[in-house]
C-alpha cells in the first residue's frame, strides 16, 4: 500500500507540474524556475489575463493539493485499519514523501527541467536561458522540504496514532 500511494503521488506531481505549465494560473509558480528564465518570464506573466485556461489551471492545482492530501489520508486509515504504532505510520509517511520527493528531483529537476525542452515548448521565450542546465538551483529550497517532509510524517503519523 506504501509503494502504490508512493508511486500515485508521483503521478500526481507530475501531471500537476505539466497541469499548471500549461495553463500557467498565477504567475507565484514561476517562483519555482531559476532566476534567468523567471526574467525571461515576467513580461508574459505580468500581463496574463484571466481566462477559462488559467481557471483551468487553478482546478488542477486544487485538485493536485487535494489527491496529494489523500494519499496520506488513505495512508491512514489504512495503517488504522491495520493497528500500526506511531513508528509504522511514521515509516509509512516518510517512504510516501521521499519517494515522491525523489521523484522530484531526479525526474523533474534533473531529466524534465535539464535534459528534455519540456518547459521551452510551452514557454518559448525561455528558450536559451543557463538555468535550464542548471540542476540544484534550488538546493534550499529542496533541503527545507526535505527536513519538512521529516516533521510532516511524524506530526501526521502522530494524528494517526490519537485516532
Amino acid at each position: 500500500m506504501t509503494l502504490m500511494l508512493s508511486a500515485t503521488g508521483c503521478v500526481l506531481l507530475f501531471m500537476g507540474i505539466w497541469g499548471v505549465t500549461v495553463t500557467m494560473p498565477t504567475a507565484l509558480l514561476a517562483k519555482n524556475f531559476p532566476e534567468d528564465v523567471q526574467e525571461k518570464l515576467k513580461p508574459r506573466l505580468e500581463s496574463l489575463p484571466m481566462s477559462p485556461k488559467r481557471v483551468l489551471g487553478w482546478v488542477i492545482l486544487a485538485l493536485f493539493a487535494t489527491g496529494y492530501l489523500m494519499l496520506f489520508v488513505i495512508g491512514g486509515i489504512d495503517g488504522l485499519k491495520h493497528g500500526f504504532t506511531f513508528g509504522q505510520f511514521f515509516l509509512r509517511f516518510f517512504t510516501i514523501g521521499a519517494v515522491i520527493k525523489a521523484f522530484d528531483i531526479i525526474a523533474l529537476d534533473w531529466f524534465l527541467l535539464t535534459k528534455t525542452h519540456f518547459f521551452q515548448h510551452y514557454f518559448p521565450e525561455t528558450e536559451g536561458c543557463a538555468g535550464w542546465q542548471d540542476f540544484g538551483y534550488n538546493r534550499r529550497q529542496q533541503a527545507r522540504q526535505c527536513v519538512m517532509i521529516v516533521i510532516g510524517s511524524a506530526a501526521t503519523a502522530w494524528i494517526f496514532t490519537l485516532l
